[in-house]
Protein backbone atom coordinates (compact mmCIF):
# COMPACT_ATOMS: atom_id res chain seq x y z
CA UNK A 1 0.00 0.00 0.00
CA UNK A 2 1.48 3.07 -1.03
CA UNK A 3 -1.18 5.28 -1.44
CA UNK A 4 -4.82 5.73 -1.23
CA UNK A 5 -7.64 8.11 -2.32
CA UNK A 6 -10.95 6.64 -1.53
CA UNK A 7 -9.80 7.49 2.44
CA UNK A 8 -13.65 7.37 3.97
CA UNK A 9 -12.72 8.53 7.48
CA UNK A 10 -9.51 10.47 6.28
CA UNK A 11 -11.40 13.77 6.67
CA UNK A 12 -13.36 13.50 9.81
CA UNK A 13 -9.84 12.80 11.56
CA UNK A 14 -8.21 15.70 9.53
CA UNK A 15 -10.56 17.98 10.90
CA UNK A 16 -10.73 16.81 14.75
CA UNK A 17 -6.94 17.27 14.74
CA UNK A 18 -7.78 21.01 13.54
CA UNK A 19 -10.30 22.14 15.82
CA UNK A 20 -8.51 20.78 18.79
CA UNK A 21 -5.17 22.64 17.55
CA UNK A 22 -7.59 25.79 17.35
CA UNK A 23 -9.16 25.11 20.84
CA UNK A 24 -5.73 23.99 22.54
CA UNK A 25 -4.06 27.78 21.43
CA UNK A 26 -7.03 29.51 22.19
CA UNK A 27 -7.16 28.70 25.63
CA UNK A 28 -3.29 28.67 26.61
CA UNK A 29 -3.76 32.42 26.94
CA UNK A 30 -4.35 31.07 30.49
CA UNK A 31 -2.09 29.68 33.03
CA UNK A 32 -3.59 27.08 35.40
CA UNK A 33 -2.54 25.06 38.87
CA UNK A 34 -3.15 21.33 38.44
CA UNK A 35 -1.66 19.70 41.32
CA UNK A 36 1.90 20.86 41.94
CA UNK A 37 2.14 21.94 37.87
CA UNK A 38 1.69 25.32 36.22
CA UNK A 39 0.73 25.07 33.05
CA UNK A 40 -1.52 26.47 30.04
CA UNK A 41 -5.15 25.88 29.87
CA UNK A 42 -4.01 24.44 26.64
CA UNK A 43 -2.94 21.34 28.47
CA UNK A 44 -6.85 20.09 28.28
CA UNK A 45 -6.39 19.23 24.33
CA UNK A 46 -3.67 19.90 23.18
CA UNK A 47 -2.03 16.44 23.63
CA UNK A 48 -4.50 14.60 22.21
CA UNK A 49 -3.54 16.70 18.62
CA UNK A 50 -0.56 14.28 19.10
CA UNK A 51 -2.61 11.31 19.20
CA UNK A 52 -4.49 12.33 16.57
CA UNK A 53 -1.15 13.18 14.83
CA UNK A 54 0.04 9.44 15.58
CA UNK A 55 -3.26 8.15 13.97
CA UNK A 56 -2.83 10.27 10.83
CA UNK A 57 1.13 9.00 10.41
CA UNK A 58 0.08 5.01 11.30
CA UNK A 59 -3.18 4.86 9.21
CA UNK A 60 -2.32 7.44 6.54
CA UNK A 61 1.22 7.95 6.06
CA UNK A 62 3.45 10.78 6.28
CA UNK A 63 2.35 12.53 3.35
CA UNK A 64 -1.54 13.18 4.10
CA UNK A 65 -0.43 13.76 7.24
CA UNK A 66 2.27 16.74 5.99
CA UNK A 67 -1.05 17.94 4.21
CA UNK A 68 -2.82 17.80 7.40
CA UNK A 69 -0.41 19.61 9.34
CA UNK A 70 0.08 22.27 7.28
CA UNK A 71 -3.91 22.81 6.91
CA UNK A 72 -3.76 23.27 10.63
CA UNK A 73 -1.20 25.97 10.38
CA UNK A 74 -3.03 27.80 8.15
CA UNK A 75 -6.14 27.79 10.17
CA UNK A 76 -4.10 29.06 12.89
CA UNK A 77 -3.20 32.02 11.10
CA UNK A 78 -6.11 32.71 10.04
CA UNK A 79 -7.82 32.35 13.43
CA UNK A 80 -4.88 34.66 15.06
CA UNK A 81 -5.09 37.45 12.22
CA UNK A 82 -9.14 37.62 13.31
CA UNK A 83 -8.46 37.57 16.68
CA UNK A 84 -6.02 40.42 16.40
CA UNK A 85 -7.98 42.36 13.73
CA UNK A 86 -10.73 42.62 16.29
CA UNK A 87 -9.00 44.08 19.11
CA UNK A 88 -8.19 46.74 17.07
CA UNK A 89 -12.04 47.53 16.09
CA UNK A 90 -13.33 50.90 17.95
CA UNK A 91 -16.35 49.18 20.98
CA UNK A 92 -19.48 50.06 21.13
CA UNK A 93 -20.11 52.90 23.57
CA UNK A 94 -22.11 51.15 25.53
CA UNK A 95 -20.18 47.78 25.43
CA UNK A 96 -18.17 47.66 28.35
CA UNK A 97 -15.59 44.48 27.77
CA UNK A 98 -12.70 46.29 25.78
CA UNK A 99 -10.79 46.11 28.35
CA UNK A 100 -10.97 42.59 29.27
CA UNK A 101 -11.51 41.42 25.38
CA UNK A 102 -8.01 42.86 24.97
CA UNK A 103 -6.46 41.46 27.82
CA UNK A 104 -7.47 37.67 26.40
CA UNK A 105 -7.00 38.46 22.66
CA UNK A 106 -4.29 40.30 23.11
CA UNK A 107 -2.07 38.19 24.04
CA UNK A 108 -2.94 35.55 21.28
CA UNK A 109 -0.72 36.85 18.63
CA UNK A 110 2.04 36.15 20.58
CA UNK A 111 0.98 33.20 21.52
CA UNK A 112 -0.02 32.46 17.89
CA UNK A 113 3.59 33.08 16.78
CA UNK A 114 5.34 30.86 19.42
CA UNK A 115 2.74 28.15 18.89
CA UNK A 116 3.55 28.11 14.68
CA UNK A 117 7.03 28.17 15.60
CA UNK A 118 6.61 25.11 18.09
CA UNK A 119 3.76 23.34 16.57
CA UNK A 120 5.92 22.99 12.85
CA UNK A 121 8.61 21.33 14.78
CA UNK A 122 6.84 19.90 16.97
CA UNK A 123 4.61 17.96 14.85
CA UNK A 124 6.50 17.62 12.03
CA UNK A 125 9.40 15.92 14.62
CA UNK A 126 6.65 13.68 15.84
CA UNK A 127 5.84 12.34 12.59
CA UNK A 128 8.93 11.74 10.91
CA UNK A 129 9.69 9.89 14.35
CA UNK A 130 6.43 7.58 14.02
CA UNK A 131 6.67 7.06 10.27
CA UNK A 132 10.57 6.16 10.56
CA UNK A 133 9.86 3.53 13.59
CA UNK A 134 7.21 2.04 11.81
CA UNK A 135 9.54 0.90 9.02
CA UNK A 136 12.41 -0.53 11.12
CA UNK A 137 9.63 -2.14 13.34
CA UNK A 138 8.13 -3.42 10.71
CA UNK A 139 4.66 -2.03 12.23
CA UNK A 140 5.16 -4.10 15.20
CA UNK A 141 4.91 -2.46 18.98
CA UNK A 142 2.93 0.15 18.07
CA UNK A 143 3.08 1.87 22.00
CA UNK A 144 6.95 2.04 21.28
CA UNK A 145 6.15 4.51 18.27
CA UNK A 146 3.22 6.63 19.68
CA UNK A 147 5.07 6.91 23.01
CA UNK A 148 8.64 7.49 21.36
CA UNK A 149 7.24 10.18 19.10
CA UNK A 150 5.42 11.50 21.50
CA UNK A 151 8.96 11.84 23.60
CA UNK A 152 10.72 13.66 20.94
CA UNK A 153 8.16 15.61 19.08
CA UNK A 154 6.14 17.01 22.76
CA UNK A 155 9.86 17.71 24.49
CA UNK A 156 10.51 20.16 21.15
CA UNK A 157 7.35 21.49 20.96
CA UNK A 158 7.30 22.43 25.07
CA UNK A 159 10.64 24.39 25.02
CA UNK A 160 9.65 25.88 22.07
CA UNK A 161 6.38 27.02 22.49
CA UNK A 162 6.79 28.06 26.30
CA UNK A 163 10.14 30.20 26.28
CA UNK A 164 8.98 31.93 22.87
CA UNK A 165 5.41 32.64 24.51
CA UNK A 166 6.12 33.67 28.12
CA UNK A 167 9.81 34.12 28.60
CA UNK A 168 9.80 38.29 29.25
CA UNK A 169 6.26 37.65 30.59
CA UNK A 170 7.52 35.22 33.44
CA UNK A 171 10.20 35.00 35.16
CA UNK A 172 13.19 32.51 33.51
CA UNK A 173 12.36 30.00 36.39
CA UNK A 174 8.61 29.92 35.98
CA UNK A 175 8.71 29.47 32.34
CA UNK A 176 11.10 26.81 32.77
CA UNK A 177 8.68 25.00 35.23
CA UNK A 178 6.02 25.83 32.98
CA UNK A 179 7.68 24.24 29.72
CA UNK A 180 8.63 21.14 32.26
CA UNK A 181 5.11 20.90 33.89
CA UNK A 182 3.58 20.71 30.43
CA UNK A 183 6.07 18.03 28.64
CA UNK A 184 5.69 15.85 31.69
CA UNK A 185 1.82 15.52 31.76
CA UNK A 186 2.06 15.28 27.73
CA UNK A 187 4.04 12.38 27.78
CA UNK A 188 2.08 10.92 30.63
CA UNK A 189 -1.30 11.58 28.53
CA UNK A 190 0.11 9.86 25.77
CA UNK A 191 0.96 6.72 27.70
CA UNK A 192 -2.16 6.61 29.23
CA UNK A 193 -4.29 6.43 25.94
CA UNK A 194 -2.55 4.23 24.44
CA UNK A 195 -4.78 1.91 24.62
CA UNK A 196 -7.56 4.22 22.78
CA UNK A 197 -4.93 4.90 20.39
CA UNK A 198 -4.74 0.91 19.62
CA UNK A 199 -8.51 0.60 19.21
CA UNK A 200 -8.63 4.12 17.05
CA UNK A 201 -6.43 3.19 15.01
CA UNK A 202 -7.55 -0.85 14.55
CA UNK A 203 -11.15 0.59 13.89
CA UNK A 204 -9.92 2.91 11.00
CA UNK A 205 -7.66 0.27 9.28
CA UNK A 206 -10.47 -2.25 8.65
CA UNK A 207 -12.83 0.61 7.76
CA UNK A 208 -10.29 1.81 5.25
CA UNK A 209 -8.95 -1.64 4.52
CA UNK A 210 -5.09 -0.75 4.36
CA UNK A 211 -2.26 -0.17 6.75
CA UNK A 212 -0.15 2.12 5.18
CA UNK A 213 4.00 2.02 5.46
CA UNK A 214 5.87 5.49 4.51
CA UNK A 215 9.05 3.28 2.35
CA UNK A 216 10.72 5.93 -0.23
CA UNK A 217 8.99 8.54 1.36
CA UNK A 218 10.18 12.22 1.29
CA UNK A 219 10.35 13.44 4.76
CA UNK A 220 10.87 17.28 3.87
CA UNK A 221 7.73 19.55 5.43
CA UNK A 222 7.65 20.96 2.57
CA UNK A 223 6.95 17.87 0.15
CA UNK A 224 8.10 16.93 -3.02
CA UNK A 225 9.13 13.28 -4.06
Amino acid sequence: MTDKTDTKLFPVIGMLFVALLLISNTIAVKIVQMGGFMLPAGILCFPVTYIFGDVLVEVYGFKRSRTVIWCGFGCLALMSFFYWLSTTLTPAPFWKGQESYSQFFGLAPRIAIASFIAYLIGEFANSIVMSRMKIWSKGKHLWMRTIGSTIVGEGLDSLVFNFAAFLFVFEFKQVMFIAFSGYVLKVAYEVVATPFTYMIVAYLKKVEGFDHFDHGVNYSPLGGE
